[in-house]
């Protein structure tokens, strides 16, 4: 992701919506307003933060590995494999797990308690990368839950509940402004 300043990124985004709507905008009108309008949408994102940071955050709780009894582990390529030993290995969760973990370098562990519920952790190395998770696994950015600088959300694929954790997110999202314009970061409710 590019870390230019807010003020470019708003100028690069001022182009392209007068080059859509064919504005005459010359491109010192455009820098004009993007001198003008940065402080304006700095502090608009800063609210929004603010209201985001209001709410409560959800409280995710993790297995001790020696609590879990009758599961299967594997490792194999610094990826943690766990499946319930009474999960069938052609059940969707499985499938799905196995084609994770074997396309996708990313994925850093794959837990499967039931033949429909896949938790899986993923250390994404770009914001593209992230936003490519959440897509892939049909998860809002309002969806999406930050703690202790890692992201947490529950998505869909086919008949599969993920529970997704990103790992060292937050690092990727220290650009505030940009990751909202990406999708990355929900907008805050209008007041």
């Amino acid at each position: 992701m590019s870390r230019a300043p807010l003020q470019h990124q708003l100028h690069t985004r001022l182009e392209l919506a007068a080059q859509v709507l064919g504005l005459p905008l010359t491109g010192e009108h455009l820098e004009r307003l993007a001198v003008e309008l940065t402080p304006a949408v700095r502090a608009i994102l800063a609210e929004q933060a603010a209201e985001l940071t209001d709410t409560a955050p959800v409280t995710y709780a993790v297995a001790d590995p020696a609590v879990l009894t009758d599961v299967i582990t594997t490792e194999y390529a610094g990826c943690t494999s766990r499946t319930g030993a009474d999960v069938d290995e052609d059940s969707p969760a499985a499938l799905l797990a196995a084609e994770l973990r074997t396309r996708q370098p990313d994925v850093v562990a794959t837990d499967v308690p039931t033949s429909t519920y896949l938790g899986l952790t993923v250390h994404p190395q770009s914001p593209h990368a992230w936003r490519w998770w959440l897509d892939k696994l049909n998860v809002a950015a309002e969806a999406v839950i930050m703690q202790d600088g890692d992201a947490y959300a529950v998505g869909i694929v086919g008949d599969v509940a993920v529970q997704v954790r990103g790992r060292d997110v937050a690092e990727l999202l220290t650009d505030e402004g940009a990751a909202r314009l990406m999708g990355l970061l929900a907008e805050a409710p209008p007041r």
